[in-house]
């Protein structure tokens, strides 16, 4: 720390953001899972984690909601390698069965690979959720960064090992409830659905953004008390009809029990924002209105206890998508030490 000047360039060390703490140091950990084995229409999000990292050292670290906000130790993990091969491995067998779905062969036919890959799936969320609980067990914030969106159950998982009621607070294009997507049971595509009928810790889902769903899932949010889902449709006519910004995150904040764990599909976001995610959807959350409804969860009296961020997917010819990815996540780690200061 003597050497670290947060006013100079950053430079690449392993570390996201470029900081100097190693995770035996830290007070957040970050953890990469490089994984998008289900992603059913574009896929690359197994990359974000890096460009993320990349992009990272890049971010000036000052805040002006966070006072020296670059003094929050926020160490890093290093990746997992074996999860990469793992995942290369298995996107070969995904995209068969993909493939072979959309010319209208049933699941039936497909069993085996489809067991294959639901096998797959089930161990990386062991492996995350081992890896999670042990920095979890040592009294360290943890956060894990994707990858699809199926990859932060196991984190999940570990956070409910400390904590008996929680909430989750979900922003996504998506609703993410569907019991199982193209034949796979931990699909990016049910990854809500999974927490909420495996994690009984769960009180709440509040879902901010939300835009493309499908009927059963419209049934699920209908009648199950635990979801509140925020969509788009509903933010915008609400604003359209001069309901402010703050008082709709002010009853977003309000719907959420005590304790509160954030899952940040970036797609949440205005596609212009994250052009090149797996499945862009028009609508959406800008920066200015994440970053302030996150701000305000923060100084409110509920308690963040985990993170998740993913789908994030570098561009071939830019790095924006890795930019802004890496924006919101500096935001969830100083934010969720703002909070915990406040408490």
């Amino acid at each position: 720390m003597t050497q670290f000047n947060p006013n100079e360039i950053g430079m690449a060390n392993g570390n996201y953001f470029a900081l100097p703490y190693s995770p035996e140091q830290s007070e957040i950990v970050l953890v990469s899972v490089p994984w998008d084995v289900t992603t059913s229409y574009r896929p690359g999000t197994s990359k974000g984690p890096e460009a993320i990292l990349e992009a990272s050292v890049q971010v000036d670290l000052f805040d002006p909601n966070v006072e020296r906000a670059w003094e929050i130790k926020i160490g890093t993990i290093q990746e997992d390698s074996s999860i990469k091969k793992e995942n290369k491995k298995f996107r070969k067998i995904a995209e068969k069965v993909i493939e072979h779905l959309e010319k209208g062969e049933s699941e039936e036919v497909l069993s085996e690979e489809i067991k294959i890959i639901n096998d797959a799936s089930a161990s990386l969320n062991k492996k995350v959720y081992e890896t999670c609980g042990k920095y979890i067990s040592e009294g360290r914030f943890v956060g894990v960064v994707g990858g699809d969106h199926s990859i932060p159950l196991g984190n999940m998982k570990a956070v409910a090992d400390k904590h008996d009621d929680f909430g989750i607070l979900h922003i996504d294009a998506h609703a993410d409830l569907r019991v199982a997507y193209e034949g796979f049971r931990y699909s990016h595509a049910s990854i809500m659905y999974n927490a909420l009928n495996e994690i009984p810790q769960i009180s709440q889902l509040t879902q901010v953004g939300v835009r493309d769903f499908c009927q059963e899932e419209a049934d699920f949010i209908n009648h199950d008390p635990r979801i509140r889902c925020y969509t788009d449709m509903e933010i915008r006519q609400n604003s359209f009809e001069g309901k402010s910004w703050k008082r709709q995150c002010e009853e977003i904040i309000a719907s959420l029990p005590a304790s509160v764990y954030i899952s940040f599909d970036i797609d949440g976001l205005s596609p212009d924002l994250c052009p090149n995610t797996g499945t862009p959807v028009p609508g959406g959350l800008s920066f200015r209105e994440v970053d302030y409804m996150l701000h305000m969860l923060a100084t409110s009296n509920k308690r963040i206890i985990g993170f998740d961020l993913c789908e994030v997917s570098p561009g071939s010819d830019n790095e924006w998508d890795a930019n802004v990815g890496s924006r919101i996540l500096y935001k969830m780690c100083i934010y969720s030490k703002l909070n915990f200061k406040n408490r």
